[in-house]
């Protein structure tokens, strides 16, 4: 920190005195001293200045003459009683008519010390360094024979006047002093630019544009980011006027007047429209200005779109709503009024349905529509993991937890859905150590990391999803009691595809648009509507959706490879209708589980879930004697790998039946 000083002497007399007590500072470069020069005494003071001073110590006319002058502080070299006397005691040798020549800023009670100096002496004021001479010469002229007893520039006079003169001298103590008010005023102007600086740079880095006024509307203050969105600089700013500047931010003053803070106030300003905080600047309880906040709202909302994009990516965010969904048939209706109600408590829940049937989409519809829809929303297919690594997604895990965890370790998916809700499908898939865990955040509403020695309390959700019932896998062993009751406290079923026909046609054309776009959509005849409709479905929605994907593409209907429909995508030529009553005979045939008669089926939703069950393994055992990789298979059939594993395994074991 540069703590430099410039001292101007009033004569060589005190410059020596001063290079005495201060050598080492002299030495330094902390300390410059000058002497007065009558001819440069307006200069002398800005040359110091020049030279890197961060004061400048001065006396009597050099004081006069530099203050004013310079941008650094100025401090006056006091004259004291005892310098005065010293000097006129030093006079008195002259024995001569004394006249002590001080400024008018200097005071000294003469009747004081009558008795003490014992001599004659007159006193002789000045304001301006141009009466000096005036006053010494009138005492030349008039013949009287005097001693001139004074500063500098006194002195100066009356030696150009042959004249005896005595130069009243400083102290030891008033150079002590002055030289520490200086360092002490040097130091201060340096903290306090320190704070401004760090102050200033602080509201230049933060987002708000700042802008501070004082009592009369006065603009102190304006950063970096005011500056950028009212495309002003702080030159043609600062000491200005507010309203005259920016008549668009009245507001502003209006505190002043009324003295009430506001807030989350939406202004022009610039043709940019901005949120403004505006609020009183008060010390010792008396308003001295206002300062005003304000943000660019454009801004605001990329910032917001950039932070839901970061959280879409992550997959916190439930897309679906009920709008999303198609419901004409009126069972399906009856399941959304009933998903709504669910939606409108904060309840655990359990959504039961067959693989394809919108389970997710039902569970974020339901998010949307709590009061938890601004909160986080995360699902996880729990049957697409293994066990330990479904345990160390769910709840995390510590640094150093196990070989190949993350440096820092992890947060898991009941911490991030923290606030929100957490969606567990396949719920029917977790491992009994695994369900017991969960048990726990049912409990205890709080989780522990693995590897971790502390909980982390929770506020979470929990919505699971489960394509068969859990009450037969109760019956097994495979599934908790306890957890059970704690996971079905709201219990809703969306109905396969095949028991909502009124909702295949909507869907089908639904889909058939939304994979067109702006290409021709194909007509379906009323014929080939009617076998869509007694289509069984089994992979409900989610083949439905696959299908009509797979007609805008490739311009054929392919019902899991058997039988290719094809339609030419370049004519209004509609489906052919034998054809799809043709494969759905064959796939029938194939797995001889057609029935004459329904009526004699003792337990229809049981055994068309084996039917199916049996289908999608004869499909899957085609496909492979076809060539086609498992990827492949899973695509076609728009499941995950690990779901399609479990699908051959589950088939393994039905053969074995």
């Amino acid at each position: 920190m540069g703590r430099k000083i410039g001292i101007i002497a009033n004569n060589t007399e005190l410059k020596a005195i001063i290079e005495k007590l201060y050598w080492d500072s002299i030495k330094s470069g902390n300390i410059i001293i000058e002497t007065l020069d009558m001819d440069k005494i307006g200069e002398q003071g800005m040359m110091l200045e020049k030279k890197g001073v961060k004061a400048i110590i001065a006396r009597s006319g050099g004081y006069f003459h530099t203050v004013g002058k310079v941008s650094v502080p100025v401090i006056q070299l006091k004259i004291s009683t005892l310098d005065i006397l010293y000097a006129i005691m030093t006079a008195k040798k002259y024995k001569k008519e004394i006249v002590l020549v001080l400024s008018h800023m200097e005071n000294f009670d003469l009747n004081e010390w009558c008795e003490l100096l014992n001599c004659g002496v007159t006193i002789e004021k000045f304001d301006h360094q141009d009466k000096i001479e005036g006053i010494i010469s009138s005492y030349v002229f008039a013949g009287r024979d005097v001693v001139i007893v004074g500063g500098g520039i006194p002195c100066k006079v009356a030696q150009n006047y042959n004249l005896n003169f005595v130069h009243i001298s400083a102290s030891d103590d008033s150079i002590h002093d002055a030289v520490a008010r200086a360092w002490e005023i040097v130091d201060s102007l340096y903290e306090q630019k320190y704070k401004n600086e760090v102050l200033n740079t602080t509201l230049d880095g933060v987002h708000d544009a700042v802008l501070a006024v004082d009592r009369e509307g006065k603009i102190i203050l304006y950063n970096q980011r005011a500056r950028e969105l009212l495309k002003k600089d702080h030159y043609n700013v600062l000491g200005k006027n507010l309203t005259d500047v920016f008549p668009e931010l009245s507001a502003v003053t209006d505190v002043l007047k009324t003295r009430i803070n506001k807030f989350n106030q939406i202004m022009h300003v610039k043709k940019v429209v901005v949120t403004a905080n505006i609020s009183m600047l008060e010390i010792e309880n008396q308003v001295v200005g206002v300062i005003c906040s304000f943000q660019d709202i454009t801004k605001l909302q990329n910032l917001e779109k950039k932070i839901r994009y970061e959280m879409n990516k992550k997959g916190l965010v439930a897309k679906f709503k009920f709008n999303d969904i198609i419901a004409t048939d009126s069972a399906m209706k009856e399941t959304m009024a009933k998903a709504v109600k669910i939606g409108m408590s904060d309840s655990t829940a359990i959504i039961y349905g067959e693989s394809g049937t919108g389970k997710e989409m039902m569970a974020q519809s339901i998010h949307n529509i709590s009061d938890r829809k601004d909160e986080p929303f995360v699902a996880i297919n729990c049957a697409a993991l293994t066990e330990s690594l479904l345990e160390s997604e769910l709840f995390g895990y510590e640094e150093g937890a196990f070989t190949g965890a993350r440096k820092g370790g992890k947060p898991g998916l009941f911490e991030l859905a923290h606030g929100g809700t957490i969606f567990l499908d396949e719920i029917n898939s977790v491992s009994l150590n695994l369900q017991s865990k969960l048990l726990r955040v049912l409990e205890e509403k709080e989780i522990m990391r693995i590897g971790s020695d502390y909980v982390i309390p929770l506020d979470v959700r929990i919505l699971t999803a489960a394509n068969e019932s859990l009450k037969d896998k109760i019956k097994d062993g495979s599934f908790r009691r306890d957890l059970f009751y704690r996971l079905n406290i709201l219990e809703l079923h969306i109905p396969p595809l095949r028991e909502r026909k009124k909702d295949i046609l909507p869907l089908f054309k639904h889909y058939l648009e939304e994979f067109a776009g702006d290409d021709h959509v194909p007509e379906i005849s009323i014929e080939l509507e009617e076998k869509l409709i007694l289509y069984s479905w089994p992979g409900n929605v989610r083949e439905l959706k696959n299908i009509a994907k797979r007609y805008i593409i490739f311009g054929e209907f392919d019902l899991y490879g058997s039988i290719a429909l094809k339609s030419s995508m370049r004519s209004n030529e509609s489906f052919d209708s034998e054809d799809i009553v043709k494969n759905q005979e064959e796939i029938e045939d194939s797995e001889e589980q057609t029935e004459t008669n329904a009526k004699k089926i003792e337990n229809v939703v049981l055994d068309l879930k084996e039917i199916d069950r049996y289908v999608e393994n004869k499909v899957i055992t085609m496909l492979e004697e076809q060539g086609m990789s498992k990827n492949d298979i899973a695509k076609l059939l728009g499941i995950s790998r690990s779901s399609l594993w479990n699908k051959i395994n589950s088939g393994k074991d039905m053969s074995k039946k």
